[in-house]
C-alpha cells in the first residue's frame, strides 16, 4: 500500500500507528462518555423513584386529613373546637 502511494514503510507505519492509536483513544472516549450517561440515566430514575413514593405519601395525607377537614368544618367539629379554646356553653339552670 505504501508503494502504490509512494510513501517510505517507515512512514506508512507511523501513520499506521498513529491511525490506530487515535482511533482507539475515540473508542475510549467515547465508552466513557456512554458510562456517564448510564449513571446519569440511573440516578435520574432513582430520584424520579424517590421523586413519585413522596407524591403517593403526600396524597395518602392529604386523604387522610379530608376527612378532619370535614370533621372541624361541621358544627359539631366547630363546637369541640370552641370548647377546647375555653368556651364555655350556656348554663341551663341559670
Amino acid at each position: 500500500m505504501a508503494k502504490q502511494w509512494g510513501i517510505p514503510q517507515e512512514k506508512a507505519r507511523r501513520i499506521a500507528v498513529g491511525a490506530t492509536a487515535a482511533g482507539i483513544l475515540l473508542v475510549l472516549f467515547l465508552v466513557i462518555i456512554l458510562i456517564v450517561q448510564f449513571v446519569r440515566i440511573g440516578v435520574s430514575n432513582s430520584e424520579s423513584r424517590r421523586l413519585d413514593e413522596e407524591i403517593e405519601h403526600y396524597n395518602r395525607l392529604i386523604e387522610d386529613r379530608n376527612s378532619d377537614l370535614e370533621y372541624y368544618e361541621s358544627e359539631l367539629g366547630l363546637y369541640h373546637l370552641a370548647l377546647e379554646q375555653g368556651w364555655r356553653t350556656p348554663d341551663k339552670n341559670a
